[in-house]
């Protein structure tokens, strides 16, 4: 089990480090859903239900909808696609 903590913090630190220096906003999404995932297992180990139902609800769940909606919006998602048509 002390490994599984371990384990958990270590994977914890690198998706938090990753979102902070990475420039691609869509990974760092992706990553910060990861994160929270761990978040919640991390909940659950320590014997706090609620808050583990709670930050994969809202963290993995409806924030991560927000920010991919926001990118959709700012047209972030779409960027690529039209750099390789004007490529081509």
């Amino acid at each position: 089990m002390e490994f599984l903590k371990l384990l958990l913090f270590v994977v914890l630190i690198t998706c938090a480090i990753y979102v902070c220096v990475a420039k691609n906003l869509l990974t760092s999404i992706v990553v910060f859903m990861a994160y929270s995932v761990v978040m919640s297992i991390i909940w659950v180990i320590i014997e706090s239900p609620d808050l583990a139902i709670t930050e994969a609800a809202v963290g993995a769940g409806v924030t991560s909808v927000l920010f991919f909606v926001t990118l959709k919006k700012i047209h972030a998602m779409d960027d690529r696609k039209e750099e390789k048509n004007e490529q081509d």
